[in-house]
């Protein structure tokens, strides 16, 4: 019997003819709901619902969406120990971390709710008429942010929360007044039904249009890949693999009306060890990196997986304590059996790479599925000559470099893909002597970091969880915060158009009492 099911709209549906089951790597065994994917005629019926569901919400008001996204997040909190197990037992996490994501999901959710609520985040901008210019008459043009329209969002591996279902991608659709069509990952279907079930009651309770919202399972490609081809969708979310956001991207743009796809992809997050903070307390940062690295078994696409320093003793006692340290860690259950296998398949081919040596690897038993971390090292001439050493390996894994100078140093830096973070270590007032490399490594990424470590990503207003190309695919967005909303809205302008017709955010009362901009001043003032 089939159990698990497709939420689209407000209907429960599992007519589709494939099925699949979760997996629980803490057992080694498959978790005993069997799961429908979601057939082609359950695509069309929630993409037709979406784009009628936008006619509606996209009108409908700050306040009211606020109320949604606050009763989504009363839903998810509602779940209680239901929520925890099912993701414990589907991600081989431990409860803690399951707590945590919920509440990092709920804060998500308050955080838009707050946004829309306000509302000056439209950034309405007014420049009014002056018909008496000349040459030439000044007509009045006001612009403000309007939804795209029914966006997609793909769940992450990692992140069966914070970033899936109910996670910042859809709270910021929803906060823009897009509807989401979610494609659930097959890792965590019954974790995503959960929060479907809560997101389609809140709505409910709301009074938001049918089809504000579905969720669709698949264990392939398949379902994915007909939604961003589907030309009543307008724009994407993809929190993965490179290989995973660019074919998203490239099918994307290959659609007779092209669409924005926004994908966080990989990154190796460098971290740069300067001299005299190397020398001074290499101990104690090489500790607190072995922490980063091994920290919920390296399954976070801020970990630290490399690591540039000036090649010396220091460095060599650094590498030393650092080797010693992460072996003392024991290694934790990684996601799932193929994320393992990829681990495992990457960290062998690294460490058969020329000129990379391995100063530790856990050697002891471990249980199925537990990913056993490792630390490489290697010169930096031999870096800069194979890129192949530039790529991500997913899990508890990272590499030293050692740089001849600071030529070098700087060279590596400017030689590397796109990244989400870099890091710089460093002791009071050394860093001003190396504003070549900050700047170097600022071209490189989207968050930069002093004496601390990129695991960690806050959700804030200043945050910026992106970067060039390949960490994401649009370096002018960020995907945590609320400025990620911006993802989902363009901005349109009005001309010369009648006051009593204008939206409320436009009109010359300013009814909504929001910040925006006349004529060159911010203010909350009527016209």
């Amino acid at each position: 019997m089939i159990t698990g099911k497709n939420y689209i709209g407000n209907l429960l549906s599992s007519i589709g003819n494939k099925t699949f089951k979760t997996f629980n790597p803490q057992t080694n065994t498959e978790n005993s709901i069997l799961y429908s994917e979601a057939s082609d005629i359950e695509i069309q019926q929630a993409i037709e619902l979406a784009t009628d569901a936008f006619a509606v919400f996209k009108l409908v008001s700050g306040a009211k969406k606020s109320e949604f996204l606050n009763e989504i997040a009363n839903e998810i909190e509602a779940l209680g120990d239901e929520l925890v197990k099912t993701y414990c037992s589907e991600t081989g996490l431990p409860e803690g971390r399951a707590q945590g994501e919920r509440g990092r999901t709920v804060f998500q959710l308050r955080s838009f709710a707050n946004l829309v609520k306000e509302g000056s985040w439209v950034e309405a901008t007014i420049d009014t008429a002056d018909l008496n210019r000349q040459p030439i008459p000044k007509v009045d043009i006001r612009k403000m942010f309007i939804p795209l329209g029914p966006v997609v969002v793909f769940g992450a591996s990692n992140f069966p929360l914070a970033y899936s279902t109910a996670g910042g991608d859809t709270a910021a659709a929803f906060a823009a007044g897009c509807p989401v069509i979610v494609k659930s990952h097959p890792m965590h279907a019954g974790t995503g039904e959960l929060v479907a079930s809560a997101i389609i009651k809140a709505a409910s309770t709301t009074g938001m249009p049918n089809g504000v919202f579905s969720n669709l399972n698949s264990s392939d490609i398949e379902v994915g890949v007909t939604l961003v081809k589907h030309l009543q969708v307008k724009a994407v979310g993809f929190t993965g693999s490179i290989q995973g956001g660019r074919a998203l991207y490239n099918l994307a743009s290959q659609r007779e009306e092209p669409i924005p796809v926004f994908a966080e992809m990989g990154s190796v997050n460098p971290v740069i060890i300067l001299p005299e903070a190397v020398k001074s307390k290499g101990a104690k940062w090489a500790k607190t990196y072995a922490s980063s690295i091994t920290l919920g078994a390296g399954q976070f696409c801020t970990n630290p997986g490399l690591i540039l320093g000036m090649k010396g003793s220091e460095l060599t006692n650094f590498i030393k304590i650092l080797s010693e340290e992460i072996v003392k860690i024991d290694p934790t259950c990684m996601l799932h059996p193929n994320i393992i296998g990829a681990f495992e398949r990457n960290k062998i081919k690294m460490q058969e790479q020329k000129g990379l040596q391995t100063t530790a690897t856990f050697e002891k038993e471990v249980s199925k599925n537990y990913g056993r971390q490792a630390i490489t090292t290697v010169e930096g001439a031999t870096f800069l000559a194979n890129t192949n050493l530039h790529q991500e390996v997913f899990g508890p894994f990272s590499m030293v470099v050692q740089c001849e100078n600071v030529q070098q140093l700087e060279a590596i830096i400017s030689n590397l893909e796109g990244q989400l973070t870099g890091t710089v270590l460093a002791e009071n007032g050394e860093l001003e002597n190396y504003h070549n490399i900050v700047s170097t490594l600022q071209n490189r990424v989207g968050r930069i970091i002093f004496n601390g470590v990129p695991t960690g990503v806050e959700v804030c207003a200043a945050m910026v969880h992106g970067g060039p190309y390949p960490a994401s695919t649009d370096s002018r967005f960020t995907a945590v915060g609320i400025n990620s909303i911006k993802r989902w809205v363009r901005p349109f302008s009005y001309q010369s158009w009648p006051n009593n017709l204008l939206p409320d955010e436009l009109k010359n009362e300013n009814p909504l009492k929001i910040f925006r901009v006349i004529d060159g001043v911010q203010s909350v003032k009527s016209i």
